[in-house]
């Protein structure tokens, strides 16, 4: 999407047009369901995770990384329903609205830029298939567990993990028995909602599991203008098929799914001091749209995983992906009616119509070792190949040049190798060694059209940029780390990792470089006052390199991601989970200390609202834009400061009792806390334009047990917090309001 109010055509332009909580308490049977992620010795104990982000079935109290997971059992209980809400529920996260992608970061390291040619920092994975950026926000349903890797995870998740990584796992078939769960809701704003799975055993070593999920619910917001919007309503469908064939030592497991969402369009207003402040109510669920919106989103995702374990218990491991994701927006560029007391020479009907595509399929082999002995391996290799279609039909009716037409067209090739091996010096301490190389490629065509339906440029228009370009780099990551088993109850650890995003091009002349990050953690997960409660300890110095961000190049005067500084990260994290009796409570901390360096950039928006500006003037020529424009008054001093997308502090707290009424029956209340700090999302840090300011949210739950059925009265956002939650070019976000609602389930 285009910077409200300014047409600086080029790369950039197409910039938004593609782009946890601590372990399960222990507890009775639920009507959710059931959790293949989790296990529970002592009852008395907080659960036991097992997750396989690392290729193995691992308890997560003894993996040397900072980790956090949650069971699909506890997923309603912390109230994460999307993984947007996982910054409620994990330290260092940080997840912020930009419309079509969300700005996934971790520890200040992630994404800050909605360009297509930029990848992610935070690897996101569904069933181990890497998900591209576009089309992630659709609800769980189903899941098995959710898994959020704090740091670079450079060996076994690869080139687009410098933040770190999520992996969520859906339930898979079993063999044992027919069973399931079913679930309904009904809540503020007319929320409708259903979802259940059944698991089907067709035999002994074949067995069907069919899940779904459908979902409604009204707009948070009012639309004032004339073509009464239903921006940020919901109406979305999902379906999941997983079969499972164990005829012995070899398994096939394969899952298909398909979700369809309709949002209407997506809420946002202009920022208070931009260009069309005055469009504003004092309500923020108030908007002034004067052009039909829309939001339509299709994916299926596809994953294939054939495992064979051989006699000597090394085990042969291939997973195949498919994605295929469609978006069809409509957007009010400016989402402002015309007031009255509005500048005259202001544009109030810029509209865009918007489609993106992105196409993924990939492949990966491991060879994996057993881990009974005193040396253990991982050897793999990773194909991964990207499709990308954008078309952007843009217009302004006082712009000259209106309407203009963007296409780009992307192919994307990563490759990747990788081994990491184990070897314990004692039978205490390991000696951890991992590492990587990561090829990418990327080719692109298309390009930026004004004018074709004026009479100035012709009925072609006239092509003002050419996004026609190619790039290939490539990185050596990996990891050595030293792991300290004390004894059965602690865990200490050390390592360092590098990590690394690759670089794009904007156009055929402008190329932008990879980034890059080495981690120094250490690390102490401990058990503690004989296991009821657990710990998780770790403290971090993270140096960034050649960070990625949008800025217009005043040679060419076209936009495009430039690499511009490097920054230092520190910080540490503290997480907790503890049950007494009834009486259950988990928690988590994170400080994130981060300075981004200087750096002299083009402040575009002081630049003049005329459309295309050109490229810098040579010297003793006046500025005499499209032909040439003279930048330099508009140079300025950015960074200096914190990381974008990265709060100091955030933490989460939740507690509950449970009463038991009966043998069959119990009561239990939970409160749930969250807090997020402050962010910035510009490099020019102007306080009233660029930051998003902290919130502390407060949600409960009160869950009457029966058996196998269930009913929970929920509230979220109890203090009915307004707050912002991104920000798109000149606009902003607003998070959900309070809501209330009735959840009633049943596991058979």
């Amino acid at each position: 999407m285009f910077d409200q109010g300014r047409f600086h055509i080029s790369a950039a332009a197409i910039a938004l047009a593609a782009g946890i909580a601590p372990p399960a308490f222990a507890q009775s049977e639920t009507a959710q369901p059931e959790t293949q992620g989790a296990e529970s010795v002592n009852p008395q104990a907080p659960s036991e995770i097992i997750v396989t982000a690392q290729r193995r079935e691992e308890n997560l109290q003894d993996i040397p990384i900072a980790a956090t997971a949650i069971s699909g059992d506890d997923l309603d209980a912390k109230a994460v329903q999307s993984i947007e809400d996982l910054q409620y529920a994990a330290p260092s996260v940080s997840i912020t609205d930009q419309g079509l992608t969300q700005s996934v970061n971790i520890r200040g390291i992630g994404i800050a830029s909605g360009s297509p040619a930029v990848a992610n920092g935070v690897a996101t994975y569904l069933d181990g298939v890497f998900q591209p950026p576009i089309l992630t926000s659709s609800s769980f349903y189903d899941i098995a567990s959710v898994e959020v890797l704090r740091g670079p995870q450079g060996t076994l998740v690869g080139s687009n993990s410098t933040g770190g990584a999520i992996f969520v796992n859906t339930v898979n078939p079993s063999f044992d028995r027919i069973k399931g769960y079913g679930k309904v809701h009904y809540g503020s704003y007319d929320s409708v909602g259903m979802e259940g799975a059944v698991n089907l055993p067709v035999s002994d070593t074949f067995a069907l599991r069919i899940a779904g999920l459908t979902r409604w619910r009204d707009s948070y917001y009012e639309d004032l203008g004339p073509f009464d919007n239903n921006p940020d309503s919901l109406d979305e469908q999902a379906v999941r098929v997983g079969a499972m064939w164990e005829p012995g030592a070899f398994r096939v497991l394969g899952k298909v799914e398909f979700i369809d969402k309709n949002t209407g369009g997506y809420a946002y207003r202009p920022i208070e001091g931009t260009a069309f402040e005055n469009a504003r109510t004092d309500d923020i669920r108030e908007l002034t749209y004067n052009a039909p919106t829309l939001n339509h989103e299709r994916a299926i995702n596809a994953s294939l995983e054939l495992r064979y374990e051989l006699g000597s218990g090394i085990v042969l491991r291939s997973l195949s992906g498919y994605t295929n994701k469609r978006i069809n927006n409509l957007y009010d560029n400016d989402a402002a009616l015309a007031p009255s007391n509005a500048d005259p020479t202001a544009s109030f009907n810029q509209v865009q119509d918007q489609f993106v595509r992105e196409r993924q399929w990939t492949q990966e082999i491991n060879i994996i070792s057993p881990t009974d002995g005193d040396f253990n391996w991982i050897v793999g290799g990773y194909y991964q190949k990207n499709k990308v279609d954008v078309d952007i039909e843009s217009r302004a009716g006082d712009i000259v040049g209106d309407p203009t037409d963007i296409v780009n067209f992307q192919d994307k090739l990563t490759l990747g190798v990788f081994a990491q091996i184990g070897y314990y010096l004692t039978p205490a301490l390991e000696l951890q060694v991992g590492g990587r190389y990561s090829h990418y490629k990327v080719d692109s065509t298309g390009s930026v059209t004004i004018g074709s339906d004026g009479p100035v440029f012709g009925p072609d228009g006239l092509v003002v940029a050419d996004l026609a370009g190619d790039h290939e780099d490539g990185r050596a990551t990996g990891k050595i780390a030293l792991n300290w088993t004390v004894n059965d109850d602690n865990l200490i650890y050390a390592f360092a990792a590098r990590g690394y995003k690759p670089g794009g091009a904007n156009n055929a002349t402008s190329e932008f470089g990879p980034e890059t990050v080495w981690d120094y953690e250490i690390g102490w997960k401990a058990n503690l006052f004989d296991n009821h409660i657990r710990t998780q300890v770790g403290g971090f110095y993270m140096d960034y390199s050649d960070f990625q961000f949008d800025a217009i190049d005043p040679v060419t005067g076209q936009g495009g991601i430039v690499n511009i500084a490097n920054a230092t990260i520190k910080g540490f994290e503290v997480q907790a989970q503890a049950v007494f009796g009834g009486f259950s409570f988990d928690g988590g901390i994170a400080y994130v200390d981060s300075n981004l360096d200087a750096v002299t950039i083009v402040n575009s928006r002081e630049l003049p609202n005329i459309g295309q500006l050109g490229p810098q003037c040579p010297p003793g020529t006046s500025s005499n834009p499209p032909a040439c424009f003279d930048y330099g008054p508009f140079l300025a001093v950015a960074g200096g400061g914190p990381n974008l997308f990265s709060p100091e502090w955030s933490y989460n707290a939740g507690a509950q009792y449970e009463f038991l009424l009966s043998d069959a029956a119990s009561l239990t209340p939970r409160i749930n806390y969250a807090y997020v700090g402050s962010r910035w999302t510009n490099l020019f840090y102007d306080p009233q334009l660029d930051l998003l300011e902290g919130r502390g949210l407060l949600s409960a739950m009160l869950t009457l047990r029966y058996n196998d059925w269930m009913i929970e009265a929920y509230g979220t956002n109890l203090a009915d917090k307004e707050y912002v939650s991104g920000q798109s070019g000149n606009n902003e976000f607003y998070g959900a309001p309070r809501e209330f609602g009735v959840r009633a389930s049943v596991r058979f």
